[in-house]
Protein backbone atom coordinates (compact mmCIF):
# COMPACT_ATOMS: atom_id res chain seq x y z
CA UNK A 1 0.00 0.00 0.00
CA UNK A 2 1.40 3.58 -0.97
CA UNK A 3 1.07 5.65 2.48
CA UNK A 4 1.08 9.64 1.80
CA UNK A 5 0.21 12.57 4.20
CA UNK A 6 -2.00 13.91 1.91
CA UNK A 7 -4.08 12.38 -1.23
CA UNK A 8 -5.57 14.83 -3.29
CA UNK A 9 -8.07 13.41 -5.53
CA UNK A 10 -8.42 16.48 -9.27
CA UNK A 11 -5.19 18.05 -10.61
CA UNK A 12 -7.08 21.04 -11.63
CA UNK A 13 -5.78 24.46 -10.42
CA UNK A 14 -7.27 23.90 -7.19
CA UNK A 15 -5.70 20.12 -6.95
CA UNK A 16 -2.35 21.34 -7.90
CA UNK A 17 -1.85 24.66 -6.24
CA UNK A 18 -2.54 22.30 -2.60
CA UNK A 19 -0.16 19.99 -3.64
CA UNK A 20 2.35 22.57 -4.78
CA UNK A 21 1.71 24.11 -1.02
CA UNK A 22 1.79 20.97 0.78
CA UNK A 23 5.07 19.34 -1.29
CA UNK A 24 6.73 23.15 -0.36
CA UNK A 25 5.92 22.31 3.20
CA UNK A 26 7.63 18.68 3.43
CA UNK A 27 4.56 16.41 2.99
CA UNK A 28 4.09 13.54 0.63
CA UNK A 29 1.48 13.99 -1.47
CA UNK A 30 -0.27 11.67 -4.74
CA UNK A 31 -2.03 13.55 -6.62
CA UNK A 32 -4.79 11.25 -8.80
CA UNK A 33 -6.24 12.69 -11.68
CA UNK A 34 -8.75 11.13 -14.42
CA UNK A 35 -7.36 13.84 -17.20
CA UNK A 36 -10.24 15.31 -17.76
CA UNK A 37 -10.33 19.05 -17.06
CA UNK A 38 -13.91 21.14 -17.26
CA UNK A 39 -12.30 23.48 -19.45
CA UNK A 40 -10.96 21.09 -22.00
CA UNK A 41 -12.86 22.85 -24.87
CA UNK A 42 -11.77 26.15 -24.43
CA UNK A 43 -8.82 27.86 -26.49
CA UNK A 44 -7.42 29.88 -24.00
CA UNK A 45 -8.47 30.64 -20.25
CA UNK A 46 -8.62 34.35 -18.54
CA UNK A 47 -8.71 36.41 -15.36
CA UNK A 48 -5.39 34.76 -14.04
CA UNK A 49 -2.74 36.89 -13.62
CA UNK A 50 0.09 36.50 -15.34
CA UNK A 51 -1.77 33.55 -17.19
CA UNK A 52 -3.78 35.46 -19.04
CA UNK A 53 -4.76 33.80 -22.30
CA UNK A 54 -2.91 31.08 -21.81
CA UNK A 55 -4.18 27.53 -23.16
CA UNK A 56 -5.44 25.51 -20.50
CA UNK A 57 -3.56 22.03 -21.18
CA UNK A 58 -0.52 24.39 -21.16
CA UNK A 59 -1.64 25.76 -17.79
CA UNK A 60 -1.79 22.25 -15.99
CA UNK A 61 1.13 21.35 -17.53
CA UNK A 62 3.47 23.91 -16.45
CA UNK A 63 1.30 23.17 -12.98
CA UNK A 64 2.21 19.12 -13.24
CA UNK A 65 5.82 19.58 -13.99
CA UNK A 66 6.09 22.14 -11.03
CA UNK A 67 4.50 19.87 -8.31
CA UNK A 68 6.75 16.76 -9.79
CA UNK A 69 9.81 18.90 -8.95
CA UNK A 70 9.07 18.73 -5.29
CA UNK A 71 8.43 15.09 -5.38
CA UNK A 72 4.22 15.28 -6.05
CA UNK A 73 3.41 11.72 -7.19
CA UNK A 74 1.08 12.07 -9.89
CA UNK A 75 -1.33 9.54 -10.58
CA UNK A 76 -3.41 9.41 -13.76
CA UNK A 77 -6.58 7.58 -12.89
CA UNK A 78 -9.46 8.02 -10.44
CA UNK A 79 -10.86 6.92 -7.26
CA UNK A 80 -13.14 4.06 -7.42
CA UNK A 81 -13.94 3.78 -3.55
CA UNK A 82 -12.74 5.93 -0.40
CA UNK A 83 -13.08 4.68 3.64
CA UNK A 84 -12.58 6.37 6.25
CA UNK A 85 -10.68 4.44 8.99
CA UNK A 86 -9.67 7.06 11.45
CA UNK A 87 -11.89 9.12 14.61
CA UNK A 88 -12.09 12.70 14.62
CA UNK A 89 -9.26 12.78 16.79
CA UNK A 90 -6.80 11.45 14.24
CA UNK A 91 -8.49 10.52 10.80
CA UNK A 92 -7.17 8.04 8.03
CA UNK A 93 -8.27 6.91 4.83
CA UNK A 94 -7.83 4.04 2.44
CA UNK A 95 -8.22 4.72 -1.31
CA UNK A 96 -9.14 2.75 -4.19
CA UNK A 97 -7.91 3.71 -7.84
CA UNK A 98 -8.99 2.59 -11.11
CA UNK A 99 -5.76 1.29 -12.24
CA UNK A 100 -5.95 -1.78 -9.13
CA UNK A 101 -3.89 0.29 -6.50
CA UNK A 102 -4.72 1.70 -2.76
CA UNK A 103 -3.30 4.45 -1.21
CA UNK A 104 -3.10 5.40 2.31
CA UNK A 105 -3.65 9.23 3.84
CA UNK A 106 -3.93 10.67 6.69
CA UNK A 107 -5.91 13.83 4.61
CA UNK A 108 -7.82 13.86 1.61
CA UNK A 109 -8.88 17.24 -0.21
CA UNK A 110 -11.21 16.29 -2.67
CA UNK A 111 -10.89 19.02 -5.84
CA UNK A 112 -13.10 17.13 -8.75
CA UNK A 113 -15.12 20.06 -9.82
CA UNK A 114 -17.85 19.91 -11.47
CA UNK A 115 -19.85 19.15 -15.19
CA UNK A 116 -21.86 21.33 -17.00
CA UNK A 117 -25.25 20.42 -18.26
CA UNK A 118 -26.70 22.45 -21.28
CA UNK A 119 -29.30 22.06 -23.21
CA UNK A 120 -30.45 19.09 -25.74
CA UNK A 121 -30.21 21.93 -29.13
CA UNK A 122 -28.99 20.69 -32.74
CA UNK A 123 -25.18 21.34 -32.96
CA UNK A 124 -24.52 22.64 -28.97
CA UNK A 125 -22.37 20.31 -28.08
CA UNK A 126 -20.02 20.98 -30.75
CA UNK A 127 -19.77 24.21 -29.97
CA UNK A 128 -19.26 24.27 -26.04
CA UNK A 129 -16.06 26.20 -25.24
CA UNK A 130 -15.94 27.62 -28.63
CA UNK A 131 -18.35 30.03 -29.86
CA UNK A 132 -21.03 29.26 -27.02
CA UNK A 133 -19.82 29.74 -23.62
CA UNK A 134 -21.15 30.48 -20.20
CA UNK A 135 -18.76 33.04 -18.54
CA UNK A 136 -18.84 36.31 -19.58
CA UNK A 137 -15.92 37.48 -17.67
CA UNK A 138 -13.95 34.92 -19.52
CA UNK A 139 -14.70 35.51 -23.01
CA UNK A 140 -16.41 38.76 -22.92
CA UNK A 141 -13.49 40.66 -23.87
CA UNK A 142 -12.62 39.26 -26.44
CA UNK A 143 -16.13 39.22 -28.08
CA UNK A 144 -16.85 43.22 -27.47
CA UNK A 145 -19.14 44.92 -29.48
CA UNK A 146 -20.41 42.00 -31.84
CA UNK A 147 -23.76 40.18 -31.91
CA UNK A 148 -24.44 37.72 -29.26
CA UNK A 149 -27.26 35.73 -28.25
CA UNK A 150 -28.49 34.46 -24.92
CA UNK A 151 -30.20 31.23 -24.93
CA UNK A 152 -32.96 30.61 -22.03
CA UNK A 153 -35.78 32.71 -20.63
CA UNK A 154 -35.45 32.44 -17.15
CA UNK A 155 -34.60 34.78 -14.97
CA UNK A 156 -31.31 33.92 -14.56
CA UNK A 157 -30.53 33.93 -18.67
CA UNK A 158 -31.77 37.27 -18.69
CA UNK A 159 -29.73 38.45 -15.91
CA UNK A 160 -27.00 37.09 -18.11
CA UNK A 161 -28.16 39.04 -20.75
CA UNK A 162 -27.95 42.25 -18.81
CA UNK A 163 -24.49 41.41 -17.47
CA UNK A 164 -23.61 40.91 -21.23
CA UNK A 165 -24.56 44.25 -22.28
CA UNK A 166 -21.54 45.76 -20.39
CA UNK A 167 -19.25 44.19 -23.60
CA UNK A 168 -21.43 44.71 -26.42
CA UNK A 169 -24.54 46.76 -27.39
CA UNK A 170 -25.91 44.15 -28.98
CA UNK A 171 -27.64 41.77 -27.39
CA UNK A 172 -30.71 38.92 -28.16
CA UNK A 173 -32.03 36.90 -25.58
CA UNK A 174 -33.65 33.81 -27.31
CA UNK A 175 -36.24 32.24 -24.39
CA UNK A 176 -36.03 28.85 -26.44
CA UNK A 177 -39.35 27.11 -24.25
CA UNK A 178 -38.79 29.53 -20.94
CA UNK A 179 -41.37 32.26 -20.67
CA UNK A 180 -39.75 35.73 -19.46
CA UNK A 181 -41.08 36.66 -16.45
CA UNK A 182 -42.83 40.48 -16.04
CA UNK A 183 -39.67 41.14 -13.49
CA UNK A 184 -37.13 40.53 -16.60
CA UNK A 185 -38.78 42.01 -19.12
CA UNK A 186 -38.11 46.06 -18.10
CA UNK A 187 -34.97 44.99 -17.21
CA UNK A 188 -33.75 43.84 -20.33
CA UNK A 189 -36.00 46.82 -22.25
CA UNK A 190 -33.92 49.06 -20.14
CA UNK A 191 -30.46 47.36 -21.20
CA UNK A 192 -31.45 47.49 -25.26
CA UNK A 193 -31.88 43.31 -24.99
CA UNK A 194 -34.16 42.08 -27.95
CA UNK A 195 -36.07 39.10 -27.12
CA UNK A 196 -36.98 36.82 -29.73
CA UNK A 197 -39.35 34.39 -28.63
CA UNK A 198 -39.63 31.38 -30.62
CA UNK A 199 -38.48 27.40 -29.92
CA UNK A 200 -34.69 26.69 -30.70
CA UNK A 201 -33.68 24.36 -33.42
CA UNK A 202 -30.22 24.73 -34.00
CA UNK A 203 -27.10 26.47 -34.25
CA UNK A 204 -25.85 27.73 -37.66
CA UNK A 205 -22.38 26.60 -38.29
CA UNK A 206 -20.41 27.52 -41.33
CA UNK A 207 -16.63 27.05 -41.50
CA UNK A 208 -16.08 26.17 -38.52
CA UNK A 209 -17.92 29.32 -37.06
CA UNK A 210 -21.09 30.14 -35.31
CA UNK A 211 -23.34 32.00 -38.02
CA UNK A 212 -27.01 31.85 -36.40
CA UNK A 213 -29.48 30.27 -34.08
CA UNK A 214 -32.05 29.09 -36.37
CA UNK A 215 -35.60 28.79 -34.87
CA UNK A 216 -38.30 26.51 -35.58
CA UNK A 217 -40.20 28.95 -37.82
CA UNK A 218 -37.35 29.17 -39.85
CA UNK A 219 -36.08 32.55 -38.65
CA UNK A 220 -32.01 32.67 -38.08
CA UNK A 221 -30.55 35.62 -35.88
CA UNK A 222 -26.97 36.26 -37.22
CA UNK A 223 -24.42 36.29 -33.87
CA UNK A 224 -20.79 36.15 -33.55
CA UNK A 225 -21.56 33.69 -30.28
CA UNK A 226 -23.78 32.60 -28.43
CA UNK A 227 -23.95 31.96 -24.21
CA UNK A 228 -26.30 30.00 -21.65
CA UNK A 229 -26.44 29.41 -18.36
CA UNK A 230 -25.56 25.34 -17.50
CA UNK A 231 -26.72 23.55 -15.13
CA UNK A 232 -23.78 22.95 -12.69
CA UNK A 233 -23.78 19.64 -11.35
CA UNK A 234 -20.67 18.93 -9.08
CA UNK A 235 -18.27 15.64 -9.19
CA UNK A 236 -18.64 14.89 -5.48
CA UNK A 237 -19.20 11.59 -5.54
CA UNK A 238 -16.57 11.12 -3.04
CA UNK A 239 -18.14 13.71 -0.51
CA UNK A 240 -21.57 11.75 -0.86
CA UNK A 241 -19.86 8.41 0.01
CA UNK A 242 -18.21 10.10 3.24
CA UNK A 243 -21.30 11.47 4.20
CA UNK A 244 -20.29 15.04 3.94
CA UNK A 245 -22.85 17.73 5.10
CA UNK A 246 -24.88 19.97 2.69
CA UNK A 247 -26.36 23.18 2.71
CA UNK A 248 -29.35 24.55 0.67
CA UNK A 249 -29.19 23.72 -2.37
CA UNK A 250 -27.07 20.62 -2.60
CA UNK A 251 -24.12 21.94 -2.62
CA UNK A 252 -21.68 20.30 -0.04
CA UNK A 253 -20.69 22.73 2.65
CA UNK A 254 -16.71 23.70 4.23
CA UNK A 255 -15.59 26.00 6.24
CA UNK A 256 -13.33 29.15 5.24
CA UNK A 257 -10.66 26.66 4.68
CA UNK A 258 -12.25 24.09 2.92
CA UNK A 259 -12.77 21.57 5.63
CA UNK A 260 -15.65 19.66 4.90
CA UNK A 261 -18.18 17.90 7.77
CA UNK A 262 -16.02 14.95 7.55
CA UNK A 263 -13.14 14.70 10.10
CA UNK A 264 -9.59 15.11 7.78
CA UNK A 265 -11.49 15.77 4.28
CA UNK A 266 -11.16 19.17 2.94
CA UNK A 267 -12.62 20.57 -0.62
CA UNK A 268 -11.56 22.99 -3.14
CA UNK A 269 -12.73 24.61 -6.12
CA UNK A 270 -15.72 23.84 -8.54
CA UNK A 271 -16.89 20.68 -6.51
CA UNK A 272 -18.10 23.04 -3.70
CA UNK A 273 -17.97 26.62 -5.26
CA UNK A 274 -19.98 26.84 -8.79
CA UNK A 275 -18.94 30.67 -8.97
CA UNK A 276 -15.07 29.79 -8.89
CA UNK A 277 -13.10 30.71 -11.77
CA UNK A 278 -9.35 29.23 -12.50
CA UNK A 279 -7.80 31.77 -10.17
CA UNK A 280 -10.51 30.96 -7.71
CA UNK A 281 -9.99 27.65 -7.30
CA UNK A 282 -6.33 27.96 -7.52
CA UNK A 283 -6.47 29.89 -4.30
CA UNK A 284 -9.22 27.44 -2.48
CA UNK A 285 -6.33 24.83 -3.15
CA UNK A 286 -3.39 26.48 -1.67
CA UNK A 287 -5.84 27.89 1.46
CA UNK A 288 -7.21 24.17 2.28
CA UNK A 289 -3.52 22.76 1.87
CA UNK A 290 -2.14 25.65 4.65
CA UNK A 291 -4.72 24.20 6.79
CA UNK A 292 -4.55 20.87 5.99
CA UNK A 293 -0.56 20.77 6.72
CA UNK A 294 -1.37 22.95 10.18
CA UNK A 295 -3.63 20.07 10.96
CA UNK A 296 -0.93 17.34 10.33
CA UNK A 297 1.80 19.40 12.53
CA UNK A 298 -0.97 19.48 15.43
CA UNK A 299 -1.41 16.10 15.24
CA UNK A 300 2.53 15.45 14.60
CA UNK A 301 2.71 17.45 17.78
CA UNK A 302 0.19 15.84 19.95
CA UNK A 303 1.81 12.21 19.21
CA UNK A 304 5.49 13.54 20.14
CA UNK A 305 4.23 14.68 23.12
CA UNK A 306 2.60 11.46 24.11
CA UNK A 307 5.29 9.28 22.98
CA UNK A 308 7.96 11.03 25.27
CA UNK A 309 9.02 9.34 28.23
CA UNK A 310 8.08 10.57 31.32
CA UNK A 311 11.25 12.68 33.09
CA UNK A 312 12.85 10.50 36.22
CA UNK A 313 12.33 12.60 39.13
CA UNK A 314 15.13 12.44 41.83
Amino acid sequence: MNRFDVVIVGGGAAGLAGALVLARARRRVAVVDAGAPRNTPAAHMHGYLSRDGLPPSEFLSIGRTEVVQYGVELIDAYITDITALGDEHRSAFSLATSDGATLAARKVLVATGLRDVIPEIEGIRDRWGKDLLHCPYCHGYELRDQSLAVLGGTDEAAEHAVLLRQWTPDIVLLPHEDTVSDRAVPRLAARGVTVVPGRIRRLVVTDDHLRAVELESGKQVPVAAAFVRPQFVPNDLLLSALHASRRDGGWVTCDAAGHTSVPGVWAAGNVVNPRAQVLTAAGEGSAAAIAINAKLTDEDTNEALANKATPMTR
